[in-house]
């Protein structure tokens, strides 16, 4: 397949890069505040980073409260019904924060608002929200911006295509950790599934555009690496490109200072015998594989037009095992698809077991409206769906407690993140398999390896104790 021309021209970023200067001579000195609430997945996260970029060059400080704040951003996400009722909920929530404050500033953006009958819900039922753009016209935020502060307009703007833009200010926390988008987009259309008609079609970023942020990245102290995409194991196709992915994973593993490198996710339909060689043969890549199964029964695998059985999904399973023994493997679950029977679950519960995930991310089945699945009516009722949940979570849980328990007694490279949300006595990190490892330390440890003996499994944490802190 032919490049096709997505990318905005520099030109272009230039021009908002004039209105991020023009807002921020219009703030005058003043000390203005912006706050940003992200909703939904890591590609989410990563384009809030960039409109914070934005939001900083502006002029703006980042702030935690709501209360302070003069503008405030909701990033939104479409996949699921819960997300869009939490959206709205808190959008309700602010009326009176603008009540107080007339000239706040409020947004909306993201996924959930490129649905065009989402867009026009805010505005006809949530007149105190001044702006809404989706994920196509993130890189036109300055200017979008500009109107509202200036010519105190609202704007909604869900127009245009699947677009790259490069260019744009990205703000970091400077931590050791950091997202990278390596592609936006996804072709494959599950029946069930809202992102390809709300990201567009799949469209990769230059290998070197990549790497040169990785390098900045780098340079900046970051020392893992997570690649994003909706489906990473596509990169390069939309150029006729073939183990695009397995060669860009190369390229940055040669990057000094990046000591682990991590991706997500991965179609089963599309990963290759050379990306899982290519794992395996290269340290910094991480021996962790998230693999979306969402059925075991390959009758609904073919009406969510997943492109894969679920024997063909196990001999992946089976060579990624082969190949790296201590991998650690994750997967999404749909329960309730609608034409999902007893017996077609219970296929779901027997690849748990036969394939062992360290854990799951499990979800009941959510109606898109738009979708194919839409159309289709539940043979279950709330009750069994809800039922299987709770079954497939016992078996899950199980499972995940044997995986951990393997770790017990073993002594393994942690990355510290800082201190623990559920204890603040004790510090928290990663291990190569990105399980939380809990131990006692100082905040000098923050950002920093270590070496950790593991000396208590759980089933969702592994505890240990320091035994040396690496000088990398």
């Amino acid at each position: 397949m032919a490049d096709r021309n997505v990318k905005i021209s520099k030109q272009n970023i230039e021009k908002q890069k004039e209105f991020m200067l023009l807002i921020k001579k219009n703030l005058g000195g003043k000390k203005a505040f912006a706050h940003v609430e992200t909703y939904g997945c890591q590609q989410n996260v990563n384009d809030s980073q960039r409109i914070e970029g934005m939001l900083l060059e502006m002029g703006y400080t980042l702030t935690d409260n709501r209360e302070e704040a003069d503008v405030i951003i909701f990033n939104t996400c479409a996949v699921r019904e819960n997300a869009e009722m939490r959206v709205y909920g808190n959008l309700g929530a602010l009326k009176h924060l603008k009540k107080k404050n007339p000239s706040l500033i409020i947004a909306v953006c993201g996924c959930m608002v490129q649905q065009e009958h989402i867009a026009a819900r805010i505005k006809a039922k949530y007149r105190h929200v001044d702006l809404v753009f989706g994920p196509h016209t993130l890189w036109k935020f300055p200017s979008l911006l500009f109107d509202v502060t200036e010519h105190k307009e609202r704007v909604i703007n869900i127009s245009g295509e699947g677009v790259i833009a490069e260019g744009i200010p990205v703000h970091y926390d400077g931590g050791a950790k950091a997202f990278v988008s390596i592609m936006y987009g996804c072709n494959n259309f599950c029946t069930y599934c809202i992102v390809p008609y709300v990201r567009g079609r799949e469209r990769s970023r230059d290998e070197e555009d990549i790497l040169n942020e990785i390098r900045t990245l780098s340079q900046s102290g970051v020392r893992e690496i997570m690649l994003l995409g909706q489906n990473v194991n596509s990169y390069g196709k939309d150029r006729g490109e073939t183990d695009g992915f397995s060669r860009l994973l190369e390229k940055v593993c040669e990057i000094d200072g990046i000591e682990r490198i991590r991706f997500m996710s991965s179609h089963p339909k599309d990963i290759s015998p050379t990306l899982l060689h290519t794992m395996a043969q290269n340290e910094k890549i991480c021996n962790q594989l998230h693999l979306p199964l969402q059925s075991g029964s390959n009758r609904v695998l073919s009406e969510m037009n997943r492109n894969y059985t679920a024997e063909k999904y196990l001999e992946t399973v089976k060579l990624a095992r082969t190949l790296m023994p201590d991998i650690a493997l994750t997967t999404d679950i749909i329960v309730g698809f609608p034409t999902e029977t007893e017996e077609d679950f219970t296929k779901t519960l027997d690849i748990l077991r036969e394939a062992k995930y360290d854990s799951i991310f499990s979800f009941i089945y959510s109606r898109r409206e738009g979708t194919k699945a839409a159309e289709l009516e539940n043979v279950a009722t709330e009750e069994e769906i809800n039922n299987r949940f709770q079954r497939m979570l016992d078996v899950q849980n199980a499972l995940s407690y044997e995986c951990n328990a393997v770790h017990e007694g073993k002594i393994e490279e942690v990355l510290v993140e800082g201190r623990s949300k559920t204890d603040e006595h004790m510090m928290t990190g990663r291990n190569y398999a990105n399980k939380i490892v809990n131990f006692k330390g100082d905040d000098s440890l923050k950002d920093k390896f270590v070496k950790v003996k593991i000396t208590k499994a759980q089933t969702w944490i592994l505890y240990g104790e320091i035994i040396e802190i690496l000088d990398k």
